[in-house]
């Protein structure tokens, strides 16, 4: 079943700032510069919103969005404005995939005298893309990734990196690497296991390629809302993006960095890292600010958190 937003909410006026600002996170104006796939917007205060801008290509991943991602995000992880990521597609959908026209000649005419430099120069090609969608799990601020209509192929190992996911009701997934002859190479077959409960629907989508639609996404765990349409998915996950952001960013990130180590590592290994990090971390006047702020009953949004 779709989510939509209870009358109680609309009556009350909550929903209006979100959905002025998904007005004001139109496409229209194409990618920001320097970007030329990507278009990056500031909606509200200490929210980023990241847009794949290739309508007219249904978003396909050509060569400059690998390298943009990257760089992208590496700023945004120095951003301290930056609180939490709104990321999306423009268009009528969120991405076909890998744009294997623009992609041909590294995938199809690698460089290299011998087998032995061209098996090389196609593993350091490999770990380049790899580092497209890794760069989103070691930025410290939670993204929040927003898919509508069709999510193919890259799509997937793009929305397996993110933190939170949520989707439309016409929504569909597909791990489609098996139907142009190659095993999914950049993140799909790493993170979507630890995602989705079931190693065997993993198996079987992985196999056989087939469409994953929005309700049995959200049933296996791979999305945790579906929403009637585009514009009150994106005013959901600003109001996520909001509520996260209210809180204090030395703890919202922590708890970034140790969840992400703890899916890696085991419990009592994880244990560790996380003594060895609030050993530090506890010592932040945000815990005193948060305490105060639930001792005399107010909202964490009337409180003032230093950036980090």
């Amino acid at each position: 079943m779709a989510f939509v937003f209870s009358s109680a909410f609309r009556k009350q006026g909550l929903l209006a700032p979100f959905l002025n600002a998904v007005r004001g996170m139109s496409s229209s104006g194409g990618p920001t510069p320097p970007f030329t796939t990507l278009s990056v917007s500031r909606p509200v205060d200490t929210v980023t919103h990241v847009e794949i801008c290739r309508p007219e290509k249904r978003n396909a991943m050509n060569k400059a969005f690998w390298l943009e991602m990257i760089d992208c995000f590496n700023q945004i992880a120095e951003d301290s404005e930056c609180r939490v990521v709104v990321f999306s597609g423009a268009g009528k959908l969120f991405t076909s995939g890998i744009d294997l026209m623009g992609m041909a000649s590294d995938i199809l005419q690698p460089e290299g005298d011998d087998t032995a430099r061209i098996s090389w120069n196609v593993r350091r090609t490999i770990a380049k893309y790899q580092e497209t969608f890794t760069v989103i799990e070691k930025c410290p601020k939670p993204v929040i990734v927003a898919v509508h209509g069709a999510c193919i192929g890259g799509g997937v190992d793009l929305i397996t990196a993110c933190d939170i996911r949520l989707c439309t009701q016409d929504a569909w997934f597909q791990v489609k690497e098996v139907d142009i002859g190659l095993a999914a190479d950049v993140g799909t077959l790493q993170r979507l296991p630890r995602v989705i409960g079931s190693r065997s629907l993993v198996n079987e989508l992985a196999f056989t390629a087939r469409k994953l639609h929005a309700d049995e996404a959200k049933s296996c765990g791979l999305v945790s809302r579906v929403f009637q349409d585009k514009e009150a998915m994106m005013a959901g996950a600003l109001e996520m993006a909001g509520e996260i952001a209210s809180k204090s960013p030395v703890a919202v990130q922590g708890t970034k960095v140790n969840l992400i180590y703890s899916r890696d590592h085991s419990v009592a290994d994880s244990l560790d890292y996380m003594s060895t990090w609030n050993m530090s971390m506890l010592q932040t006047q945000d815990l005193m600010k948060s305490a105060q702020a639930a001792m005399e009953k107010k909202s964490l949004k009337e409180i003032v958190f230093s950036k980090l």
